[in-house]
């Protein structure tokens, strides 16, 4: 009798130790993170942008970018094969793919309008594979053709060839002396449009097609999310671009997200010059309009929502202190100077940059100015640049008053106090 108690005790305990791990490990779950529950947010991925705090930290140093190739790079077996086979044929650039097996060659033939180009595909050892864009596009835009992040997808900016009045000639046409192999059929013929679409094609080049369908509207610039799942893109009307470009102003479109599948949702209806960017884990798109940075949640299920970062008062204040700066820096270099030379030398107004226009202490300073551009090397660290820019006809730009800043990104206090009270 004592035995079986015994055994019944044991099992009792075991039970229970049982049900206990259960119900830890349940609370540790709910613990992790999740929108809808408002628990803790493991990472800033799980938190909505309209959750966000933002620690502002004005005139910090140039953040440190990702190694960008040069437009101009050209893999060195690829330029060979021109120069060999494909005299009449100039090669622009040479973009390789994440893993260094495949390579697009973009080149000019003799009737390619100017600024724009075509695609063939190549080896990573610089052997020719076959025509990669369709017969009857002309890319566009050249800067923004890219490699999805996994390696496994390509896009590109291209509108209706209007100026091909024949069939472009393959490789093995130009030389007939070239191997077999190198010689192609050109690329099938895919929906064209009038104005810059968006295309994307498989990692060999078999399944070119049309990503935006929009014909009307100008797509000027796109980005990969880190994950490959979408792209962040610029849009415009065709009067708009022209207004902009009468006005030397840089291109401005209005934001949205395309999915691979083709779905495309518009994240804000006013223009903007400033690129969009992507958090490195591909939860969030974040812009800019004038001196408000805004980011937008970039779920591919969920209706995509935003949070506007307000900075003109603390952009206002870092100005004031920034040029009052080089104003003092600007007086001690004419006292050094003067001091050598033994005369005597005035300064009504900021040097180097800095003051207020025409010494009205009411004017905004001279370095207060909208946001041009986002980087946002880490989840908790977006950084702004502002500054003046122009673009002139003949594609001269001009800068003035660059500085970055650095917004500090959180969880709100109230958030993570709900989620200690779970």
């Amino acid at each position: 009798m004592q035995k079986n108690f015994g055994e019944r005790t044991v099992t009792l305990c075991a039970a229970l130790l049982t049900a206990l791990v259960a119900c830890l490990i349940l609370m540790s779950g709910c613990s992790g993170g999740g929108l809808g529950g408002k628990a803790r947010p493991r990472t800033l991925a799980d938190v909505p942008s309209e959750h966000l705090a933002f620690r502002f930290e004005p005139d910090v140093t140039e953040p440190p970018t990702a190694a960008v190739a040069s437009t101009n790079e050209k893999l060195e077996s690829v330029q060979r094969d021109f120069d060999i086979r494909r005299p009449d044929d100039a090669l622009l650039r040479t973009i390789a793919s994440p893993d260094g097996g495949r390579v697009l060659a973009l080149y000019a033939a003799g009737d390619t309008v100017e600024g724009q180009f075509l695609i063939d595909l190549y080896t990573g050892d610089g052997q020719f594979l076959r025509k990669y864009m369709p017969s009857n596009l002309s890319g566009d835009f050249p800067s923004t053709l890219s490699w999805s992040p996994d390696g496994q997808a390509v896009a590109f900016i291209a509108h209706g060839n209007r100026s091909a009045t024949s069939p472009q000639p393959t490789p093995s046409a130009l030389n007939p002396t070239a191997s077999p192999n190198a010689g192609a059929p050109l690329a099938p013929t895919v929906p064209a449009f009038s104005t810059e679409q968006i295309y994307v094609g498989d990692r060999d080049g078999f399944t070119v097609r049309p990503l935006t369908t929009r014909d009307g509207l100008i797509y000027f610039y796109f980005a990969w999310a880190p994950d490959s799942h979408a792209l962040a893109a610029l849009a415009c009307k065709e009067d708009e671009w022209s207004e902009r470009e009468t006005e030397d102003k840089p291109p401005a479109g209005r934001p949205r997200l395309i999915f691979i599948n083709g779905s495309e949702r518009l994240l804000d209806d006013r223009l903007t010059d400033v690129l969009p960017v992507w958090s490195p884990d591909a939860a969030k798109v974040a812009t800019a309009f004038e001196t408000d940075v805004v980011i937008y949640d970039a779920s591919l299920t969920n209706a995509p929502t935003g949070a506007r970062i307000t900075l003109a008062d603390p952009l206002l204040a870092a100005s004031v202190a920034y040029d009052e700066a080089k104003k003092t820096e600007g007086e001690t270099a004419n006292k050094n100077d003067s001091s050598k030379s033994g005369t005597t030398q005035t300064n009504s107004n900021a040097t180097n940059g800095g003051g207020t226009t025409g010494g009205d202490s009411s004017s905004p300073p001279l370095s207060f100015n909208p946001v041009v551009r986002l980087q946002w090397p880490q989840a908790q660290t977006l950084f702004a640049q502002t500054g003046f820019v122009r673009i002139y006809r003949g594609g001269e730009i001009r800068s003035n008053y660059l500085r970055w800043h650095t917004l500090h990104l959180s969880p709100q206090a109230a958030l993570l106090k709900i989620a200690r009270r779970r």
